[in-house]
Formats: C-alpha cells, sequence, structure tokens
C-alpha cells in the first residue's frame, strides 16, 4: 500500500532533518501516470518544506533539493532517490511495488484498500450530520433537486468510507406560505379521487392553477395567509390536510430515492420547528440582537459596525416566522438531539448569504459551533430536456435515461445476456447521470448533454460500468485461477507497473476529496484507472498464459475491479457486473 512507501521515505526525511516523520507524511505525494512514464513514483517539493518551517525559507530551491536528496541514500526499497524542479523524486522498487500493493487483495481485504492510510489522521473524525436533497412537499420530484441529492449522498457515503458517524438528513419544505397558497388553493380546486390516483401530478397541477389565480386575486392571497396563520396555531383542520399530504409526498419520494440508490436516517422538516423557533425569537430579543425595522419586520444587524447595513429578517410584521428563523431553531436543535461535530448544508449557489448569515447569528447567539457548520454550494444545470420537450421531474429524466440506455444496450454488438436489461440500463444512465454531474468543479453550471452523457467511449459513467462488467467477466471467466500467494516479479510489463503506480494515489484522492467535499477527484482518478485497464486488458492476457503469470494478472485485475466498485459505491453509483 501507499501507506508503506510513504512511512518508508518519512523515516528517511525524519532522520536527515531531526524532524518528525509524521511532518513528511503529508507532503508526500504520489505522482500520476502520465503517457510519458515519470521516472519517480513519489515526490517532496521543497517549497512545501520551507513553508512548514522544517528547511530554511532563504536560499535557491534547487540546491536546497540537491543538498537534501544527497543525504537520502537509495536502499532495497527506494531504488532511486533524485532532485529535479525543487522537488526531491523517489522510485520505488518495482517488485515491492507490485508486492504491497496487491497483497491487501489475497486476504479478503478488498473494501479497506486506501482507507488506513495514516494521511486521514490528520482528519477529524466524529459525527457528521449532512443535510441534502430537501424538496417541498406536496410538489412532485423537481429535475432541480437531482443535484442537491446526489451530491449529499456522494458526501455522506464519503465521510462514512472514512470512519465517521454520519448522520444522513432530508429537510422537507413543509411548512411557510407557499403551504398556505396550496392549502388554500386545495380547498377550491382539489379532489381527493384525483388525490388518490396520482398524487403529486394532482397537486401539482392545484399549485400551478393557484399561483396563476392569485396574481390577480387578493381575496385567494388573503386565504393564503389566513390558512399558514391557522397552520402556525395548530387548528386541526388546516393540520390534517397538511398532515395528510406530507406523507402522501414522502411515500412517493422514496420510490425516486430507491431508484437513485439514496436513503435517509431522518426526514425531518421546517414543520419540526415552528414552536423553537418562537424560542429562537425570544432568545435574540433577551440578548438585545432582535431589532424592529421600518417596516415592522424583527431583524438581526450583522453589519461590523451596527451600522444597519447588513440585516437579516428573522420574524415578519404579523409576528410569523420565516424560512431562517425555522433553520436557527433547526441547527439548534440537531446540536442538542446529535452532537453533530460537522455540519454540511448541500444546496444551489443562489443560497449561499443565506447560509452566511444563519451562521452568523448562530455565532451571535453564543453557539461556538456555527464554525464547524458548512454549505456546499453548486451550479444550476441548463438545458435538461428530454424528448418530449423541457424537464420538470426528476422521474422523466431517470425514465429517458433507462430507455436511452436501453435502446443503446440493444444495439451493441457487445452486450451480453443479462436476466434483467432494464434494472442494468436504470443503473448504467444513473451512472452517467452522476459521472457528467461530477467531472467538474460544484460551483460551476454546466451543459446537460445526453448523447455525451450515454457515450460507452470517452470519460463517461457509461465507460465505468464498461469496465466494471469486463473485469468481472474475466474475473468469472477465470474462476479457479485465485491463489493466496502470487509471484510478483512476473507482473513486469509497463502496463501493469502504470496501474499499481496509479493505484499509489487512490488515498490521496480521498483525503483531497474529504477536505474540499468535491467529488470531480474521485471522478477523475476512476476514469484513468478505467484507460489504464483498457490498454493493460489489450497486452496481458490471462487466458492461455503460464500458470503463475495468470495468477499474478488474474491478482492485477481482481484488484483494479475492487478499487473501482469501491470508488463508484462512494459516488453513489451501483456497479453492475454485466452489460
Amino acid at each position: 500500500m501507499a501507506s508503506f512507501f510513504r512511512k518508508q521515505i518519512a523515516a528517511k526525511l525524519g532522520e536527515a532533518l531531526q524532524h518528525s516523520e509524521d511532518a513528511f507524511i503529508p507532503a508526500l505525494t504520489a505522482v500520476p501516470v502520465l503517457k510519458k512514464q515519470n521516472a519517480a513514483d513519489f515526490k517532496l517539493s521543497v517549497s512545501t518544506l520551507r513553508m512548514n518551517g522544517i528547511l530554511p525559507t532563504s536560499g535557491d530551491v534547487q540546491l536546497q533539493a540537491e543538498n537534501l536528496a544527497t543525504q537520502l541514500k537509495q536502499d532495497s526499497v527506494l531504488e532511486h532517490i533524485f532532485a529535479d524542479r525543487g522537488a526531491i523524486h523517489f522510485k520505488v522498487n518495482n517488485k515491492l511495488l507490485v508486492q504491497k500493493l496487491l497483497e491487501p487483495f489475497g486476504k479478503g481485504e478488498d473494501e479497506k484498500f486506501g482507507l488506513s492510510s495514516d494521511l486521514f489522521d490528520t482528519l477529524k473524525r466524529g459525527t457528521t450530520l449532512v443535510e441534502y436533497s430537501s424538496p417541498n412537499i406536496a410538489k412532485k420530484f423537481h429535475a432541480g433537486h437531482l443535484r442537491s441529492t446526489i451530491i449529499g449522498n456522494f458526501i455522506a457515503n464519503l465521510k462514512q468510507s472514512l470512519g465517521n458517524n454520519v448522520i444522513r438528513m432530508n429537510y422537507l419544505g413543509d411548512w411557510g406560505m407557499q403551504f398556505g397558497l396550496l392549502g388554500a388553493g386545495f380547498g377550491q380546486f382539489g379532489c381527493q379521487e384525483k388525490l388518490k390516483e396520482s398524487p403529486l401530478q394532482h397537486l401539482f397541477e392545484v399549485y400551478v392553477q393557484v399561483n396563476k389565480e392569485a396574481e390577480h386575486n387578493e381575496g385567494l392571497k388573503e386565504a393564503a395567509r389566513d390558512f399558514f396563520r391557522q397552520l402556525e396555531q395548530h387548528e386541526s383542520q388546516a393540520l390534517s390536510l397538511w398532515q395528510q399530504l406530507r406523507e402522501i409526498t414522502v411515500k412517493e419520494y422514496q420510490h425516486v430515492y430507491k431508484r437513485l440508490g439514496v436513503h435517509f436516517d431522518i426526514y425531518s422538516g421546517e414543520s419540526f420547528h415552528q414552536n423553537q423557533a418562537q424560542e429562537v425569537v425570544q432568545q435574540l430579543q433577551s440578548r438585545g440582537l432582535l431589532t424592529k425595522s421600518k417596516k415592522g419586520t424583527g431583524v438581526v444587524d450583522l453589519s461590523p459596525d451596527r451600522d444597519m447595513g447588513s440585516l437579516c429578517t428573522v420574524v415578519r410584521s404579523d409576528g410569523t416566522t420565516l424560512y431562517i428563523t425555522r433553520d436557527l431553531a433547526a441547527a439548534v436543535d440537531r446540536k442538542e438531539k446529535y452532537n453533530f461535530d460537522e455540519m454540511i448544508y448541500v444546496t444551489d449557489k443562489s443560497q449561499s448569504n443565506h447560509f452566511q448569515q444563519l451562521f452568523q447569528v448562530l455565532l451571535a447567539m453564543g453557539h461556538s459551533w456555527a464554525d464547524r457548520c458548512h454549505h456546499v454550494p453548486f451550479g444550476l444545470v441548463q438545458g435538461m430536456k428530454t424528448r418530449t420537450g423541457e424537464v420538470v421531474f426528476l422521474e422523466d429524466v431517470l425514465d429517458e435515461a433507462r430507455a436511452r440506455m436501453l435502446q443503446n444496450m440493444s444495439q451493441s454488438k457487445t452486450t451480453k445476456e443479462m436476466n434483467n436489461p432494464e434494472d442494468t440500463a436504470e443503473k448504467v444512465g444513473i451512472s452517467a447521470l452522476i459521472v457528467q454531474d461530477f467531472k467538474g468543479p460544484l460551483q460551476s453550471d454546466y451543459k446537460f448533454d445526453w448523447d455525451r452523457m450515454l457515450q460507452a467511449q470517452g470519460d463517461t459513467g457509461v465507460f465505468l460500468q464498461y469496465t466494471h462488467a469486463r473485469l468481472c467477466s474475466l474475473i468469472q471467466r477465470n474462476d479457479g485461477l485465485e491463489a493466496a500467494t502470487f509471484e510478483s516479479s512476473v507482473l513486469i510489463e509497463q502496463a501493469c507497473i502504470a496501474i499499481l503506480q496509479h493505484l499509489l494515489r487512490y488515498d490521496e484522492i480521498l483525503y483531497q476529496s474529504a477536505q474540499d467535499l468535491q467529488p470531480k477527484h474521485l471522478v477523475n482518478f476512476l476514469l484513468k484507472l478505467c484507460h489504464l485497464v483498457a490498454s493493460a486488458h489489450r497486452e496481458l492476457p490471462v487466458k492461455g498464459s503460464p500458470q503463475h503469470v495468470a495468477q499474478a494478472r488474474f491478482r492485477l485485475f481482481s484488484a483494479a475491479c475492487s478499487v473501482l466498485a469501491n470508488g463508484m459505491r462512494i459516488l453513489g453509483i451501483t456497479p453492475v457486473d454485466k452489460m
């Protein structure tokens, strides 16, 4: 494993520079595999050592690198150490590289590969609460919520794989004035029969109709405000309708989540915190933080000079609470209930200001843990259309992805016979959606492209699944070749070494992902692994090779298959074994 080599290099550096070995482990990086073969497996930038106070900040960087390189002697693990461009490069013994990296895969430790790295010692572990998806009840699952759902799922999977206790929370938009509008509208346009037949479609139709009507109907607007006041005062009739619509919606959403392979530990919502929101208002008042604006609303002054230059409104003029008031109450309640070490909110970037204010108000209230609350913002998806036109609902996108993938599979000459082609098409289609979404920085908007997304060649989710299925097929065809030991000395071809050099980076990729919560690092790592596997598959046949060579190659491809599957699961992709 990479950690074995990092420790060896760190020990040498610690001895030469009279420093703790731990100081060097995060600074050592595995060299990416490029088309032009690198002469090194690991490198250490001298600038990092200068920045960390280990080397003097004055003097020529390259000269410092050369001086340090001469103090480090090669041995049976490190066969070449040299300085180049202000960094020290380390080439490990290839036979040992093969042995150490493929060792865990003969001990049934496939799923632990890369997860026990010393790199993770610097990460804080504990309880992580991730709030994601968070659609509004009484509405069909909007395609716009796809990003929050899959990004939040990735973050939760990643944190869990690194040893955190993860709480997955879906915080439903089940309160507020929009519900007042729906409640009033359902009284006029709703139908219980239609609600039973097609619940969310009917509620969507009612919502569209009532919004249109309210544009020029003051009486309807007043009825909406009145309905919401009834809800806040817990009047039974309003509460009963609200409860019915909430239960129907959650049940409908769970079908979509099941298709996406997403689950939640807790379904919460704004409604859970309506009473606590009033308590928050009282606390703000008692701390002298609440001020009345000219419009009669309750505000908190967040401007540094307290000159009312930056206001956060927490109470309407009629005394009802707002989204942020309930968010404040929810955050306090979660800290008391779950005692989280960090809380992560996953929403689109338009809400960045909301979360900035939320964290500022919490700190002003004396909650120092607000520093451990983070917002992960993301950009918009542009041009998401199905064959029938503009997309509104996520289920339409999932249906279209499955249908297109099924068509592609039926036209492909390489498609294998399978028991449930629809299920495979669904999983591969969802993989394609996820990979297209995750390839770039989360904050960027991106253009949705069906054709590019579903290509079997190129950097797509289909390519990931195809490579995994191909490796599974190779393993099944060579059943019985797996051995407890293998001859590491026979894996000498460059195509083999390139895969192993790439696997050296797996723990680094997870470490980087844990720091910035961006899935692009893992996606690009897995895509590169697939390209390297494709080359090796052509050049290194298992069948027809001598027994000892076949066993060693079998171990290599099994290891690649395991790492690929593990990485895909962290991304929220279910690997398929046949396509």
